[in-house]
């Protein structure tokens, strides 16, 4: 008698064969018929009746058991085929039990196979067993039933996928080609069958060896490929599952999870580390591709499989706090930490509107302010989750996550539509722990149409500079006085009290002055030089007001087209804030015409007594400045000299007046030195000489000049090149107003008398501006204009161009210098000063203090 081999049943293939692995290689397979019996064929033009059935019975009680067999006739013609029994630990045995319920028959040829005793009594039984099942109809020998309508192809793909969405199908796994694609036979009723190729989703396992049809090359394994398709064999070929169709490929293959008894197949094979998690299917899974991921984590952590030699050692990102300071873009922050300073983050994921996509830029300035609305200077969260390398022009900078209110920030963006998703490389781990959940917004967007993906383009919104004239800024300026506390958004921060503020109800851009106060000035360039403070002051305000919403109210304008008035930031008067932070003095004329001068100068002297910013060497026993001064009369007490005071050391400095402004009766003044006035000589003939050459195109304007820019121009009085710098532009006829830099003099010139100053021989970094702002001291102008000019025409013509000593009596924070002149040639000393010859002709009055409010000048800082 033979003796019995042991082996596992891998599949079953039909009702009467199956296929058999080696118990100790498992690559070692053997295909075994049922002896003198044979089932009803699956074949692809249709099933057999009782096909289905007879496959079925055999495979639940077989698959993937480890059974007995005996070899009882082998047929060698064509394909080798061994033909025996199979034998169970319970008992069973087959074709004995097949042949009992009706689903295989005996082969009419079956007495012939095998004419052993042993094989003779087996068919006796078997005999025995079928009549028994005719007898009882059992199978297909009953009248009806056992048909099953089977297809191969599905017509319509994605109305199937809206059909059976998230519905569990009952499915057997008729064959395995990779460890993420089989075939499925999914049984949607009790009489009809798909059989389909099915992709399991979140994963992408290696590929198998196949060959190239194209030019019948073989194309080998990826690794872990082989490895992958034995271990789902293993565990899901010809074993019931049920199937969630989830959607479909752009291939139109179905896309879905495959439940396993014990679970989900995909999350079983990523902690095995055979397979790889898939975005193209985030949005499919929702929810469930988190615990695809953390599967994956589990492999890599251990270095499995594909993730040998790649377990990553990212430590787990710390949670911080911050504040956001500026929002640049939809997707681009600044935020300032507990140190104090500022750094530029990106969130990560995802990307503002595309500028190059014109479907997409007409909402940038939308998703910029949905995102300044939900973070400026707000607490967040932050969790930093990689970096962004330098690329195109962009410096590298970090990548995170930011939560507001223990909502993600990016999700939100995403979620209305102000942000697209950043599809990352398989192995990019600097991602947002979020972007499953990002993907599915996207999608969920993109459905509704909402922001971006809005068919419609948002209404454009243009804002009207309204400084960019004076005559724009008074007329504007008549309408907003009549207003109070306007709603605006502080756009851009100046200088410490100089904004640039929208106006969105109005449609209105304004550069915006803080009235009653003055602020140090801040560097306007790298080579400028800030005033003590200055930065300070620069630095608290863009701290403070950068991109928030505030409240303004308009009083005046200035000479310049900039609106005066008060700002405040959550209710506060911002103002009353920089005096607190001593980044400011009180104009005093000015807050005693406001409203405003109690809890000004209350400020101001709770900074003092601080000793805050610019009060910091603050002596209240010292009266400040040298406001009480007359001119020509010495200090007194009581009447009588004071002896006891020391006295003041005198600055007294060689000047030239080069200028006289007409509308003020301020000077402009240039110091008279062996060092600057040969400079200056030489620089104005070098410069001329290089401007009498024909014009080349490096001498001309490249496009409208701006203002604030450094140009040669041509002084219409002598025809001859200065250096200025442009003030205020008139596009529309293309005029420039322009102030010659080294005199101090302006006018308004045409584009075509103005050229580009580039030569670096010629900057203000080889020699400063030598037009100095001065006031004579002491003198009261008058302020009706046709006076004012007779006077500035006589100070003209005692004064221009003449070689005269000046003594400096105090200097601005600004610069401006208050000084009493002197003829050098002419008698008389310090009592012959020509402030006082000014006063003595009757051009201007004595005031009582040395300096103070004067035509011309505004209320702001």
């Amino acid at each position: 008698m033979q003796a019995l081999s042991q082996g596992k049943v891998k599949s079953v293939l039909s009702g009467d064969t199956l296929v058999l692995a080696s118990l100790n290689a498992p690559s070692q397979e053997r295909t075994l018929s049922l002896a003198f019996v044979s089932a009803p064929r699956l074949r692809r033009e249709g099933d057999e009746p009782f096909a289905w059935a007879s496959r079925e019975y055999l495979r639940e009680h077989l698959i993937g058991k480890t059974v007995q067999f005996k070899i009882l006739y082998t047929i060698p013609t064509g394909v080798k085929r061994d033909y025996g029994t199979v034998f169970l630990r319970s008992g069973r045995s087959f074709p004995d039990d097949s042949i009992a319920e009706g689903l295989v028959k005996l082969r009419d040829d079956a007495g012939r196979k095998d004419d052993s005793d042993e094989s003779k009594k087996l068919l006796e039984k078997l005999e025995t067993e079928q009549d028994n099942a005719k007898s009882s109809s059992k199978g297909i020998w009953g009248s009806i039933g056992g048909k099953i309508e089977n297809s191969y192809e599905l017509q319509d793909p994605k109305a199937f996928v809206e059909q059976w969405k998230s519905k569990p199908i009952e499915a057997t796994i008729e064959r395995v080609f990779s460890g993420d694609r089989m075939i499925a036979r999914l049984q949607l009723s009790q009489t009809r069958h798909v059989q389909i190729m099915v992709l399991v989703a979140g994963i992408r396992a290696p590929s198998t060896k196949r060959t190239n049809t194209a030019d019948g090359k073989e194309i080998p394994a990826e690794p872990f490929g082989t490895e992958a398709h034995q271990w789902m064999e293993e565990r899901i070929l010809n074993r019931k599952v049920k199937i969630e169709v989830l959607g479909a490929s752009p291939q139109n293959q179905l896309v879905c999870a495959i439940i396993h008894p014990n679970g989900t197949i995909a999350k079983y094979i990523l902690e095995a580390g055979l397979a790889r998690c898939t975005d193209f299917h985030s949005t499919m899974l929702g929810g469930q591709m988190s615990e695809l991921r953390q599967a994956e984590k589990k492999a890599k952590d251990k270095s499995l499989g594909v993730f040998q030699g790649t377990a990553t050692t990212k430590p787990m990102a710390a949670e911080t706090d911050a504040i956001v300071s500026r929002v640049q873009a939809a997707d681009t922050v600044y935020l300032r930490g507990k140190s104090g300073e500022e750094k530029k983050v990106q969130l990560s994921s995802i990307r503002q509107p595309k500028p190059a996509d014109p479907k997409q830029s007409p909402f940038q300035a939308d998703a910029k302010e949905f995102l300044r609305k939900k973070l400026i200077g707000k607490h967040v969260r932050v969790t930093t989750d990689g970096k962004r390398a330098a690329s195109e022009g962009f410096e590298e900078r970090d990548v995170l996550t930011i939560l507001i209110n223990n909502k993600n920030v990016a999700l939100q963006l995403v979620e209305a539509g102000y942000a697209s998703v950043i599809r990352h490389r398989r192995d990019d781990g600097d991602r947002s722990p979020a972007y499953d959940e990002l993907l599915a917004a996207e999608e969920a967007a993109q459905k509704d149409e909402r922001g971006m993906w809005s068919p419609k383009p948002p209404a454009a919104k243009t804002y009207q500079d309204y400084s960019e004239s004076l005559q724009k800024a008074k007329i504007q300026s008549s309408v907003l006085q009549r207003q109070k506390k306007i709603p605006a958004i502080v756009d851009f921060v100046k200088g410490g009290s100089r904004f640039t503020v929208l106006i969105p109800r109005e449609n209105a851009k304004l550069t915006f002055v803080l009235s009653c106060i003055r602020t140090p000035r801040s560097a306007r360039s790298a080579t400028d030089k800030s005033e003590p403070f200055g930065q300070e002051a620069h630095d608290f305000a863009t701290r403070r007001c950068m991109q928030r919403d505030v409240e303004i109210d308009v009083e005046a304008t200035d000479k310049v087209g900039g609106f005066i008035g008060t700002l405040y930031i959550n209710r506060e008067n911002f103002a009353k804030l920089l005096l607190e932070e001593g980044l400011a003095s009180v104009h005093a004329y000015s807050a005693e015409q406001s409203g405003h001068a109690t809890d000004l100068f209350a400020a101001e002297e709770k900074a003092k007594t601080a000793k805050k910013g610019i009060w910091h060497d603050y002596n209240p026993s010292i009266n400040d400045g040298v406001e009480d001064l007359i001119l020509n009369e010495p200090s007194t007490t009581n009447g009588t000299a004071d002896s006891a005071a020391p006295p003041t050391k005198k600055d007294y400095r060689d000047v030239m007046v080069t200028h006289i402004d007409p509308a003020t009766g301020r000077l402009r003044i240039q110091m008279i030195g062996t060092s600057t006035s040969g400079a200056l000589t030489e620089l104005m003939a070098s410069f001329a000489k290089h401007h009498r050459s024909p014009p080349g195109s490096e001498k001309s304007l490249q496009g409208a000049p701006k203002a604030g820019d450094l140009v040669a121009a041509r002084f219409s009085a002598d025809g001859e090149w200065y250096r200025a710098r442009i003030r205020r532009n008139d596009r529309d006829n293309k005029k420039a107003d322009i102030l010659f830099i080294d005199y101090g003099n302006s006018e308004t010139l045409p584009w075509s008398d103005l050229r580009p100053m580039t030569q670096p021989q010629f900057s203000t970094q080889k020699l400063k501006a030598q037009a100095i702002d001065a006031a004579l001291s002491f003198l009261q102008f008058p302020s009706m204009s046709n006076y004012l000019a007779d006077s500035c025409r006589f100070v003209e013509d005692i004064t221009i161009n003449k070689q005269l000593v000046a003594s400096v009596d105090a200097e601005e924070k600004d610069g401006t210098l208050w000084i009493t002149l002197f003829d050098a040639e002419a008698e008389g000393g310090e009592e012959a000063s020509i402030n006082s010859d000014i006063v003595t002709e009757g051009w201007a009055t004595v005031r009582r203090q040395l300096k103070g409010v004067g035509e011309g000048e505004g209320r702001g800082a």
